[in-house]
């Protein structure tokens, strides 16, 4: 992504259009665009004829952002996984792992990066029912390894609001909703977490289009992601109009929850209540 922004940058100072950019290097129009979205690979021959048709000739600047496109090609850890994901989901988990602030809101159940392992495996286990133990095994495995970079040193500002009817509905049984209760309201005293939960008595909301997912990133050139999953694809929304509505409608969702310190109250009752 951040590679992409660099050449649409370069491309668009020289006033060139996508079309002569796809040309010069044997290659549509569309995949200008996905290239700079960061949405493809690149091949350094492809990268070093774009540069030379903006105008980069300085040998360092060339050499940089060669580089970057060799860093933009090595696999993420999270590839090791793909045979188990849905093809979309891949290139969320990479954006997640470089954001530095996740907001979201939740209707079905529990965001991913809060669940406890017991929690996930009923979760899993419900939307894999073709699926063998092992695959479940992994998929779960990997939502484990994702929460990890919500509490390691790098960790990201991480927002969430949950609706109650995520709290209400009860996979995996008694206990393992219990567990994950507690793991909320233990989760929730970390500095870099934030989590709000929309009462049911509040009635309608902001987040009446169901759940999504903001991802903001520390380099500037980078312009905040919208992601919304969908029941066979996904979509990543980043045109400044279509980003500015979900943060709004965020905002909104945090400004009408309860605070975080009236979440935990309300969680600690559904606790008492299980």
């Amino acid at each position: 992504m951040l590679l992409g922004s660099h050449l649409r940058r370069l491309r668009e100072g020289q006033g060139i259009t996508r079309e002569k950019a796809g040309y010069s290097i044997r290659a549509s129009e569309s995949k200008i665009s996905r290239m700079e979205l960061g949405r493809v690979s690149f091949k350094a021959r492809d990268v070093e004829d774009l540069l030379t048709l903006y105008g980069v000739t300085d040998d360092k600047e060339r050499a940089s952002l060669l580089s970057l496109a060799k860093e933009a090609n090595v696999a993420g850890w999270w590839h090791s996984y793909s045979d188990v994901l849905p093809s979309w989901f891949p290139t969320y988990v990479g954006l997640e792992g470089a954001a530095h602030l996740i907001r979201a809101y939740e209707v079905q159940f529990v965001h991913g990066l809060l669940q406890t392992e017991a929690y996930a495996y009923a979760v899993v286990s419900r939307g894999m029912k073709e699926g063998g133990e092992a695959d479940v095994e992994r998929r779960v495995a990997l939502r484990l390894e994702r929460q990890k970079y919500l509490v390691s040193e790098r960790a990201p500002q991480f927002h969430c609001v949950l609706d109650e009817a995520a709290l209400r509905r009860p996979y995996g049984g008694r206990e393992v909703m219990r567990g994950q209760l507690q793991h909320l309201i233990d989760i929730s005293e970390r500095p870099n977490v934030r989590l709000q939960v929309m009462p049911f008595g509040f009635g309608g909301h902001s987040g009446e289009s169901g759940s999504f997912t903001v991802l903001s990133f520390a380099e500037s050139d980078l312009s905040d992601v919208v992601y919304l999953e969908q029941l066979t694809s996904a979509l990543y929304l980043d045109k400044r109009e279509d980003v500015a509505q979900y943060e709004r409608a965020m905002s909104q969702l945090q400004e009408d929850s309860p605070s975080p310190e009236e979440s935990r109250d309300l969680l600690r009752g559904l606790l008492q209540l299980s």
